[in-house]
């Protein structure tokens, strides 16, 4: 083997060890499609439900 070849072959191996880690530790991308929380069902429902206990609360407090 000639200095080129080795040198083609160390600059290969230490590019592959440098390189090939870091993609199989590295996060995958966010999905922005995706609703990463459930904001709109649980929180609706709870504020129709406030809601319509203020008006329970309001009713029976203008009947006394």
């Amino acid at each position: 083997m000639n200095k080129r070849n080795v040198l083609l072959a160390s600059v290969f191996l230490i590019l592959t060890v440098l390189v090939f880690p870091m993609d199989g530790i590295a996060q995958p991308p966010p999905m922005l499609d995706s609703a990463q929380a459930p904001i709109d069902g649980g929180l609706s429902i709870l504020a129709v439900g406030g809601g319509l206990y203020a008006l329970k609360k309001m009713k029976s407090k203008s009947n006394k």
